[in-house]
């Protein structure tokens, strides 16, 4: 198991010689694009998360997605195979209503642009959700929902310009559904912001906010955060001081993996769930600017990674890959061309 601190710099990724279902006690793993892709569950999710919990370790499922409350979201995993309460669900609309609710009075009226994920947090904190400026709210609190249109928008935008506090529960430009990638909360705040020149206080993943509301509701000793977004996922784990695995069933691209800055490097990398149930090969450094993993060699040669050996499992390939490329990064800001070795991995 590695030991993340707080803003650690990573220059490869790391091994464990345990499963890390044994390193960790809690995976807190994000939804959208790790175990569903909208009303679908990942390949290997289902059977990967069964073979976890039967390990011993938590499982808690943690979201920017602020559109449905915890017990719908329990009972579409519960639906897939994927046994759940709605203890089990931390989301984004949780951790923004307890920001709203440290500033404002018990019983205030808050304006919602969102769904009933966001009504359900806000009531959980003793505040009234409202749809219009005319009722008189004392904040704002923004979250994705689909049915969100130009009239919800056009209500934030007039109270934000009044002057009211403003939260957002995430800013995610996009979300995966099942027929591809879609416009996300984080489209919708900057139409909010074009209109008002304001910026909203945000709750969710990457920033402290969420990290603190899980920390609060699980109670995870030895967490592991497993997501599929280099910016929220993994960039939430590092500022938070945990370790993570990144999974390449969402949006995260091995060549975006590649030229990940500091804060968007994982701890770990699997192609799917099932790097839950097994150990983390080590990342060797060789010497002359190249590095080993399962069979790999990589390293520059004039700027462009060259991958050598003969591996079994691509994702070694990856991983040293990655340690060539972000030393590469970390020494001058440039990010080396890794096509031709990507694509020798099929990758």
């Amino acid at each position: 198991m590695t030991d993340t601190a707080v803003g650690q710099a990573r220059t490869a990724p790391g091994g464990s010689d345990r499963p890390l279902t044994e390193a960790y006690d809690t995976a807190l793993l994000d939804l959208d694009g790790v175990v569903y892709a909208g009303p679908h569950a990942i390949v290997h999710a289902v059977e990967s998360l069964a073979s976890a919990r039967e390990a011993g370790m938590r499982l808690a499922y943690v979201t920017n997605n602020a559109s449905r409350p915890p017990r719908m979201v329990a009972e579409h995993l519960t639906e897939l195979g994927v046994p759940a309460e709605a203890a089990d669900v931390i989301n984004s609309a949780q951790a923004a209503a307890r920001l709203v609710a440290e500033k404002v009075p018990a019983g205030s009226k808050v304006l919602v642009v969102g769904g009933a994920g966001l009504v359900e947090a806000l009531a959980e904190r003793g505040l009234v959700a409202v749809r219009s400026l005319d009722e008189e709210p004392v904040a704002v609190v923004q979250g994705y929902d689909p049915t969100v249109g130009w009239q919800h928008l056009a209500e934030a935008s007039y109270a934000v310009a009044r002057g009211l506090p403003w939260v957002a529960s995430n800013t995610d430009l996009t979300v995966p559904t099942a027929r591809g990638i879609a416009p996300g909360n984080g489209t919708l705040v900057a139409a909010v912001r074009t209109a008002t020149g304001a910026e909203p206080e945000v709750a969710g993943k990457p920033l402290p906010p969420m990290h603190r509301e899980t920390v609060i509701r699980t109670g995870a000793k030895r967490p592991l955060v497993v997501g599929d977004r280099l910016d929220t996922d993994i960039e939430g784990a590092y500022n938070g001081g945990v370790d993570s695995l990144l999974v390449f069933t969402g949006v995260t691209t091995p060549a975006q993996l590649l030229a990940a800055p500091a804060e968007h490097r994982p701890t770990y990398l699997a192609a799917d769930l099932r790097g839950l149930l097994v150990g983390q090969p080590v990342v060797e450094t060789l010497g002359g600017g190249r590095y080993g993993c399962g069979g790999f060699e990589a390293g520059l040669d004039g700027g462009v990674l060259r991958l050598d050996g003969a591996g079994e499992d691509p994702y070694d390939g990856l991983r040293a890959l990655c340690a060539a490329a972000w030393t590469a990064v970390d020494a001058d800001g440039v990010v080396p061309d890794g096509r031709k070795a990507l694509a020798e991995l099929g990758l």
